[in-house]
């Protein structure tokens, strides 16, 4: 299989190891997506446009900067990794600090997608669900939830998609070692490096065209059927 679609064990690896990190990635920062989105949309506290900053700052910073200031704190001498070593947690240099990394690159995207669709929910619908004495709780699991589910998934895609593409943070933060932390893009880079490596190195640039594409496709589909679900309701 691998001879006839023409890809070497490295480029398989890397393509296994960029999904594995999307979808981590994507999956474990989906439910802190919800959270702050909701935050921001809902509620009214001090440092909120701080948070919103915060949230937002990977996308106008540079990606090596992002990459160095979580190798300085989640290095194994950093505050966090080192405290987190000591459970058998490492990140700095391993796949796991992959994951971490396009998290974060990608939470912006994906929290923005859910805030425009949490602001879209009509809040008249959860005050007449609340003072049918529903708690706060099964209004948002019941109502808000539901009727932001389309904006849900499209965060979700997008940042899976930006996580499947992410080069400058990862490759700072956990540098590229082939069959341990070398995705996609960084096994891209270092085929460049490489005179006569051109072909192997566009077989990788159609494959993250293909992937994706692929997710932005899916995602419409999602939120398609979710907003004639919605619609429906």
């Amino acid at each position: 299989m691998i001879a006839t679609l023409g890809f070497s064990p490295t480029e398989w690896q890397a393509i296994g190891l960029s999904l594995k990190v999307a979808c981590i990635a994507t999956v474990f920062s989906l439910p802190f997506g919800i959270f702050v989105a909701y935050a921001l949309v809902r509620w009214n506290f001090y440092g909120k446009h701080f948070l919103n900053g915060l949230v937002h700052l990977p996308l106008v910073l540079p990606p090596v900067v992002t990459g160095y200031i979580l190798l300085v704190i989640f290095g194994v001498r950093g505050p966090i990794g080192s405290f987190l070593q000591d459970w058998g947690l490492v990140f700095a240099f391993r796949w796991t600090g992959a994951a971490l990394a396009a998290a974060i690159m990608a939470f912006p995207l994906m929290v923005r997608a859910i805030r425009l669709s949490l602001e879209a929910v009509d809040p008249k619908l959860e005050q007449a669900a609340a003072t049918l004495g529903a708690s706060r709780s099964w209004v948002f699991l019941t109502i808000t939830l539901p009727l932001a589910v389309p904006g849900i998934l499209a965060g979700a895609v997008l940042a899976f998609a930006k996580a499947l593409g992410e080069f400058g943070a990862t490759i700072t933060f956990v540098s590229s070692i082939p069959g341990q932390t070398q995705t996609v893009p960084s096994a891209i880079y270092a085929l460049l490096q490489v005179p006569g490596q051109e072909g192997a190195a566009l077989r990788l640039v159609a494959v993250s065209i293909v992937l994706a594409m692929g997710a932005l496709l899916f995602s419409e589909i999602l939120a398609r059927r979710a907003s004639k679900r919605v619609d429906g309701a």
